[in-house]
């Protein structure tokens, strides 16, 4: 048993959100593989299950999609309509508690320690939320349920789709010695690969090496693995968070091939930004342009300067900029503009969070 008091964190993930939202408004695509999108030149987001089965996943390149699956159907992207479900979703979740952390459209940590609704069981309350997710948008979700955001957020990876797993506090030393380094949440695939160099596996592979080992190797991530695989993990639902960057990206179905192409897509980014910020309240000081290209390598260059940015004709005049000091002249599949160095970090707000003394998550 670890000798802190424990939280009760749920972490809802809608399962292949994108592809079974489309499935959903579209009733002829159930049951058929289904990528959101791909196609020959593009990328893809979110894969059906079906299509899943021939070995699709998301960021896969749409070609090689293709080839795994000629029948696939490729829909292009709403991020609208994802959007606008993914509020729904999180009305639900607001429904029982204010500690709601999104970490994108289709999966938010919920802290239920305390909640509206006087429940106990935070097992019930992550199966309650589920069955109204489903009632009211037709979609499934899984979840998984623990003490902290780390073991919750790999607990719903286990029985998805449309399921939930719980990791009780006596379970969670076995459970970690257990699981494949690969599962830990935070390890990517070249870290999962430096660790099989250094015969470690799973957890128990992991428990073995001492903090000054793993601080010489992997430098500060080594003080979180050797936390983690004992079941620390100190991060709060974080309800509000400071934002410290705005940003707007589109991914082109059919990749812009010369200059005025992408400057045109520069000046609509460019208002969109401005439109975001403005709705916001937000100025920034750092302008940065992010470049992806057909072959998927990324570029990226930066302005900051004494003062905001104060409106669309800047951003697109400082990204024209930014786009002439590119390496490349290659098909683009993407671009983006963001700002940093915001007016938030001069108005933080403090949030006041009911400190019941759990692990926190990260």
């Amino acid at each position: 048993m670890m000798d802190f008091p424990q939280r009760k964190i749920i972490h809802v993930d809608m399962d292949a959100f994108y592809a079974s939202v489309e499935q959903h408004d579209h009733p002829e695509l159930r049951g058929k593989p289904v990528c959101v999108g791909g196609g020959k030149y593009g990328v893809v987001a979110a894969a059906s299950y079906e299509a899943r089965k021939f070995g699709i996943r998301s960021a896969m390149p749409g070609k090689l999609a293709l080839e795994k699956c000629p029948e696939l159907i490729v829909i292009k992207p709403r991020f609208q309509r994802y959007k606008e479900i993914s509020q729904q979703i999180r009305q639900i979740f607001y429904e029982y508690t204010d500690l709601v952390e999104p970490l994108s459209l289709d999966e938010a940590y919920l802290d239920v320690t305390e909640n509206k609704k006087g429940i106990e069981s935070a097992n019930q309350i992550a199966r309650e939320i589920r069955k109204t997710i489903f009632e009211e948008t037709g979609l499934t979700a899984s979840a998984g349920i623990s003490v902290n955001k780390f073991l919750a957020k790999v607990a719903s990876d286990y029985n998805k789709p449309n399921g939930q797993k719980t990791i009780h506090p006596i379970q969670i030393l076995e459970f970690m010695e257990e699981l494949p380094i690969e599962k830990f949440y935070g390890i990517g695939k070249v870290t999962a690969n430096k660790m099989h160099q250094m015969h470690i596996f799973k957890g128990s592979d992991l428990k073995k090496k001492s903090l000054e080992e793993l601080i010489r190797i992997f430098g500060k991530s080594g003080n979180y693995y050797y936390n983690v695989v004992r079941g620390i993990h100190r991060s709060e639902v974080k309800p509000h968070r400071i934002q410290k960057s705005v940003g707007v990206e589109e991914t082109y179905w059919e990749n812009l091939l010369d200059e005025e192409s992408v400057f045109k897509q520069l000046k609509l980014i460019s208002e969109d930004l401005e439109e975001r910020l403005r709705r916001k309240e937000i100025r920034g000081k750092s302008l940065t342009l992010k470049i992806k290209y057909r072959d998927f390598s990324v570029y990226t260059r930066s302005k900051t300067q004494e003062m905001y940015y104060e409106n669309l004709e800047d951003f697109y005049k400082t990204a024209k900029k930014l786009w002439e000091l590119r390496p490349f002249d290659k098909p683009v599949r993407l671009l983006g503009l963001s700002l940093s160095n915001l007016n938030t970090q001069e108005k933080k707000q403090v949030s006041v969070q009911l400190k019941i003394p759990f692990p926190e998550l990260d």
